[in-house]
């Protein structure tokens, strides 16, 4: 045992005394000159520039593109962590702090109380790598709510809920037409096809964003409850339907012909008719072998091989990836206990580290600052008007046609007017599509914040209503 202690020291100094000798006679070689004379005075000049401004030397390292990308992240998760928390304060989904910090994190306040601060921090140049890691993360955050669909419930309740989820997507697809149509000439984008416009603010106002709607009936303690079922049944039948629904339009834009979108179309029907009827089995049985020989690594591994294969797909079709990693969810095999392992290993880089960079990616397209026209925020009402008049307005009285009661179809009409997310999704596609002009990108991101934040409240006036109906009673 001794000897074993004593033969650590001997090694270690062997090999050091070594190193040492080697250093040594090293100090006698050569140092090679360079070409020019002056070179070395100007290199000598400059080392003793960093030395006498070492601080400015580590300002330059943080501009260094890996250092500036970290720092980055590490604000946006701050921030937005921060805003989340004081969102659940009042009531509000965390989502909706986090949009409210990726707008604030942009030209609308970072970048118009400190212009220096924002450039520094979010130089143009750097944007594009935030925009693929936002990408990354919304083609996983996709996945995920492509997995929570549960397609049992829809078909069991299939009748009320896609009357409902399709009345709620077709009367706020025809306002958004509609006002597309007065909107066209003063703010489209140069170039752009009166069809694209139109399709897009039509889609922009179909929007629920079914994740958001999930964690409020969840907080809400509705899960389960008749009006909570419904709810997530109509938010499922209309995620699947409006996204089928962008998948086309975004086809047609793409395309900018007839024919080209016809065949656009086709690929799509077929790519997802192959993931429904050749895919998802195969995928059961694959999944179901390595799980079974416990093989867990083995079956994420295809998983996120399956995912990222169907999201390159949609990008090649030109149906867009996201489509395809909400395809890719919606087939996944029903086992609870995968599902929840692919939940776990996903969500949390996902939704924690990720999304924030999407909602600040949005954020520093959002100028709200354009809006400095009393006609402008008149627009903006109106798309207000609009947006909530068709949503909930159109889900509430559809609500109350299939047999709801007042109250239960007042609940459903708040919960489908839920934007959040989705709606971001969407509207940033139509911006890098150069669909939206920057005027109508904003005023969208304020319809989408100001329906998901209305949703908390009326909720509680239905609830206040349903107990004074109660106590009147009593």
């Amino acid at each position: 045992m001794k000897k074993k202690l004593l033969l650590y020291p001997l090694i270690m100094g062997v090999f050091a005394v070594l190193i040492w000798i080697i250093l040594r006679q090293g100090q006698s070689l050569p140092v090679k000159q360079a070409a020019s004379a002056t070179q070395p005075a100007v290199t000598v000049t400059h080392a003793a520039a960093n030395s006498d401004n070492s601080w400015w030397q580590y300002l330059d390292n943080l501009r260094h593109p890996l250092s500036l990308l970290l720092l980055q992240i590490i604000v946006i998760m701050l921030v937005a962590r921060l805003f989340g928390i004081l969102a659940n304060k009042v009531r509000q989904p965390a989502v909706v702090g986090e949009i409210i910090a990726g707008v604030l994190l942009g030209p609308s306040l970072l970048g118009w109380l400190t212009p220096s601060v924002s450039a520094f921090l979010f130089p143009p140049d750097s944007l594009k790598t935030l925009q693929f890691l936002s990408q990354i993360g919304l083609a996983f955050f996709m996945f995920i709510v492509g997995m929570e669909l549960d397609l049992s419930k829809i078909r069991n309740k299939a009748h009320d809920a896609v009357m409902i989820s399709h009345a709620s997507i077709i009367i706020p697809f025809f306002l958004g037409v509609w006002l597309a149509y007065y909107l066209y000439t003063d703010f489209a984008p140069a170039q752009v096809s009166f069809l694209a416009f139109a399709l897009f603010m039509g889609i922009a106002m179909s929007i629920t964003a079914f994740p958001v709607l999930a964690r409020i009936v969840q907080e809400r303690k509705l899960t389960g409850t008749p009006l909570g079922t419904m709810a997530i049944t109509c938010a499922a039948a209309d995620d699947i339907t409006a996204w089928c629904i962008l998948a086309v339009v975004v086809a047609i834009v793409k395309s900018g012909g007839l024919v080209t979108a016809v065949i656009t179309i086709t690929l799509a029907l077929v790519f997802v008719v192959f993931m429904l009827l050749m895919i998802r089995p195969w995928l059961k049985r694959r999944l179901a072998i390595q799980t079974g020989r416990g093989k867990q690594k083995a079956a994420i591994s295809t998983v996120f091989f399956t995912l990222l294969l169907s999201a390159l797909v949609a990008e090649v079709i030109g149906i867009h990836a996201l489509f395809g990693a909400f395809l890719a969810g919606v087939i996944m095999p029903a086992d609870v206990s995968l599902r929840q392992l692919l939940t776990d290993k996903v969500e949390d880089i996902s939704v924690i580290l990720l999304l924030p960079i999407f909602f600040v990616f949005t954020g520093l397209r959002t100028q709200i600052g354009l809006l400095t026209q009393g006609h402008l925020w008149a627009v903006c009402g109106m798309i207000m008007l609009v947006a909530v008049a068709g949503k909930f307005g159109g889900s509430t009285i559809t609500a109350r046609l299939m047999g709801q009661s007042w109250r239960q179809a007042t609940a459903i009409g708040a919960l489908m007017n839920t934007r959040g997310l989705m709606e971001l999704v969407v509207l940033n596609i139509g911006y890098d599509l150069g669909i939206l002009s920057p005027e109508i990108f904003a005023m969208l991101v304020l319809m989408a914040l100001a329906t998901t934040f209305m949703t908390g409240p009326l909720l509680d006036l239905v609830e206040l209503s349903e107990r004074r109906k109660t106590l009147s009673v009593i």
